[in-house]
């Protein structure tokens, strides 16, 4: 088991960026897998991006394409979320996720129940 912990979440004004950092602790290196999330309040948590164990290959929702990018650096057990031209419609909660169970290392995990561990989530409110 890992313990996830996010940060850089806040108040923005539409069309600023933010990034998300999340910090491993615990078992970093049985991580493979990593993603963000995010939940609205009264919505289902929702796929944001992923990255691979390497992180050589990531992937990103077509709601955030363009705008958000996903990364980490292995050295620091720490993965990003990068968010540029934030809109109001990504207020969310941002939580981050990691997989520890056997992976595809080639293969994008977009279920939350793909994912082993999870962070409190970190808050993003965007205004208009």
């Amino acid at each position: 088991q890992v313990q996830l912990v996010e940060s850089g979440g806040g108040l923005v004004q539409a069309g600023d960026s933010l990034k998300l950092s999340c910090v491993v602790s615990g078992r970093p290196f049985s991580v493979k897998a990593m993603a963000w999330f995010r939940q609205a309040p009264g919505k289902e948590r929702e796929f944001v991006a992923a990255i691979n164990s390497n992180g050589a290959a990531t992937t990103s929702s077509t709601f955030v394409k363009g705008r958000f990018s996903i990364s980490r650096d292995n050295a620091k057990n720490t993965a990003y979320l990068q968010m540029n031209s934030l809109k109001p419609e990504d207020t969310a909660v941002y939580h981050c996720a990691a997989r520890t169970r056997p992976s595809f290392p080639t293969y994008y995990y977009y279920r939350p129940n793909d994912y082993d561990d999870w962070g409190q989530g970190t808050q993003v409110t965007v205004s208009s």
